[in-house]
């Protein structure tokens, strides 16, 4: 089996041997054996399932709930000869029937299935008729409510085993903590607790935390003094565009990385980056999954993660060469309060989660007693602004309906279309004196929307098209003259998430929704925020902060991160200021003031606790408010 597996890895992906632990991984795979590997970001956690699989009759069933991910692996699996599919949401029924017909009768042997995905009859009943050989659970983390991406799609994920008790499972994720380790194992019903694990430790990565009144700046000297390839992580697609921008005015080349745009675009960002034809690429959360570049010489985040998980994620996307990298987090007071006043929105009354659900019935006119299985296009900023509610908490009711089993929302987040103008008003009045076509969409523009010049504002192209009276078209044909003539940005809206009613309409005052569950997710996100804030305000060592919280203690400080290098730094000048103290008082002895003013370095602090320990240690004595040097 060994020179199997060796010469499919050889035969398909081109490597002459494994990266540490996928081999013990594959084998225990082959075994049998339930699985869960624990491998950083980059360590190549896609082989574990894929060379097994190959070496094995049948198909492999993957769940994941990255579906641009799906799509990526899928392709590059066809790449290289091997027949694979994804069914994920926004796909209809036909397709999906096509899709798994193909399963069960053709050669496919991958099958990237979306956990939503799972609720289906259809994909359950299917997947009994497969043959097949191994189940993957890509971000297995998703299913432990201590996760920090818990999600309840996951929950049904046990019944994989019913269809197949005999096939294994393997669980693969990058980051968790002992914990979610333990409940990953309970969830999946693992006959054998069976656990892969490397250290959390990045040696080469020196972890940095900054508090920065002007991060935009702070952000430009790291850049510019690091030098070398990099990421930046912002919060939302507008700031993408602002950083890069950014950047570019400083002579730095950059660009910037969406989930909202094409897939075109998508990839000749990633291509440009990967191959050094750019520097920077400014992105959200979505860049960086399935992505290997090996010689990311920083990571910064301008605004502070969510958890430490999925900051250990993102920043160890740096320094996979093993050559010597830097995550830098740039932070403010603001920052940490928005974190928490988001923490806070996040777990709404569970009269609220019923309200929203009784507006979101209403949405889509659905009558009580009916609904089940219906799908539809869901706009949650569209949803939230009819019924005058705040995003982040419409949100999470969603999620809390999701767990309780009212509905299913796939994880694709719309953003409406957005513009702003490029050019000041002056530079656009004398645009429109000399291109008389657009000046009627200019002027509705402008009339419709505050502060278009100064940042995208969220614009509807069916509104335009029906106050010019031409089509919807036609007016982005226009939003996209202006882009092109450099007059404005437009960033067109992205698919909208696929909501599925699971369950007949109920009056919402007999909605069940489990409020235990929301106080136990809410102290367990609270555990995770205050992680954040341990990290950001440990005063020892930021990699020993991350290792502690995975469960690895008593490690070393790491000489590598802001708090070791500074700590060397004080260290360095505590020695100077001893050696200066010790030639001053053989030369003389002096009082402490004299003493004081006569030492050339550090700061009136740092000369005072040197003397202090000196005097304790019986290397200086002090007479009558007078300092001797203790001869030996």
């Amino acid at each position: 089996m060994n020179d199997s597996i060796h010469s499919i890895l050889k035969q398909f992906w081109g490597y002459d041997a494994f990266r540490p632990l996928q081999e013990d991984i594959i084998q225990s795979v082959l075994q049998g054996r339930d699985t869960l590997a624990l491998m950083p970001t980059g360590g190549g956690k896609s082989i574990c399932f894929q060379v097994p699989a190959m070496a094995k009759e049948g198909i492999c069933i993957v769940i994941s709930p990255l579906i641009a991910l799906m799509k990526d692996q899928v392709e590059n699996l066809r790449s290289r000869g091997i027949e694979a599919i994804a069914i994920f949401s926004g796909m209809n029924y036909r397709e999906v029937d096509i899709a798994l017909d193909n399963c069960i009768f053709g050669k496919i042997k991958f099958l990237y299935i979306a956990p939503e995905r799972f609720y289906s009859d259809l994909v359950r009943e299917r997947i009994k008729y497969m043959k097949v050989n191994l189940f993957a659970i890509d971000e297995a983390h998703c299913i432990s409510q201590w996760g920090y991406d818990f999600r309840p799609s996951y929950l049904q994920l046990a019944e994989l085993r019913e269809a197949h008790p005999e096939v294994p499972i393997l669980a693969l994720t990058a980051s968790a903590t002992p914990r979610v380790i333990e409940e990953i194992q309970e969830r999946l019903q693992f006959r054998q607790k069976n656990v892969f694990s490397k250290s959390f430790a990045r040696p080469n990565l020196g972890y940095m935390a900054l508090h920065e009144e002007n991060k935009m700046n702070r952000m430009l000297r790291v850049v510019k003094k690091i030098g070398g390839s990099g990421v930046i992580y912002v919060r939302n697609r507008r700031e993408t565009q602002e950083v890069a921008r950014f950047l570019l005015n400083h002579g730095v080349p950059s660009d910037f990385y969406h989930a909202g745009l094409g897939m075109i675009d998508r990839e000749s960002k990633q291509h440009a980056w990967t191959t050094n034809q750019i520097r920077v690429i400014v992105a959200t959360n979505a860049f960086g999954m399935g992505i290997d570049k090996p010689d990311v010489r920083f990571v910064i985040h301008i605004d502070i993660p969510d958890s430490l998980e999925a900051y250990y994620q993102e920043a160890g996307r740096a320094g996979r060469d093993g050559k010597k990298a830097f995550p830098v987090l740039l932070y403010q007071q603001e920052d940490r309060e928005k974190l928490w006043k988001n923490f806070q929105d996040s777990f709404p009354s569970v009269q609220f989660i019923q309200q929203a659900y009784h507006y979101l019935a209403n949405h889509y006119q659905i009558a009580y007693g009916a609904g089940k299985n219906i799908t539809v296009d869901f706009d949650v900023v569209e949803f939230a602004k009819k019924y005058k509610l705040q995003v982040v908490p419409t949100m999470s009711a969603l999620k809390f309906l999701e767990r309780d089993g009212w509905l299913s929302l796939s994880e694709a987040v719309f953003i409406p279309s957005r513009f702003k103008f490029e050019i000041d008003f002056q530079e656009l009045y004398r645009f429109q004196v000399q291109t008389a076509k657009f000046d009627p969409l200019i002027k509705a523009i402008l009339r419709t929307y505050g502060g278009v010049f100064d940042f995208y504002v969220p614009i509807n192209e069916y509104e335009f098209a029906k106050k010019l009276s031409v089509s919807y078209e036609t007016v982005v044909q226009m939003l996209e003259g202006l882009e092109k003539q450099q007059v404005g940005s437009y960033l067109k809206s992205t698919d909208k998430p696929q909501l599925t009613f699971l369950q007949p309409r109920v009056d919402y005052k007999n909605l069940f929704i489990d409020a235990e569950f929301i106080r136990e997710r809410k102290d367990i996100k609270e555990e995770q925020i205050k992680a954040i804030y341990h990290f950001l305000d440990t005063k020892e060592c930021r990699s020993n902060a991350i290792l502690e919280y995975f469960g690895e203690i008593g490690n070393t400080p790491c000489g590598e991160c802001d708090l070791c290098l500074k700590r060397k730094h004080v260290e360095g000048i505590e020695v100077k200021i001893e050696q200066e103290i010790r030639v001053l008082l053989l030369d003389k002895p002096q009082s402490l003031q004299d003493l004081i003013d006569n030492i050339t370095v550090g700061d009136d602090a740092q000369k005072l606790s040197v003397l202090r320990e000196l005097v304790d240690d019986g290397k200086a004595v002090v007479t009558a408010e007078i300092y001797h040097w203790k001869a030996n």
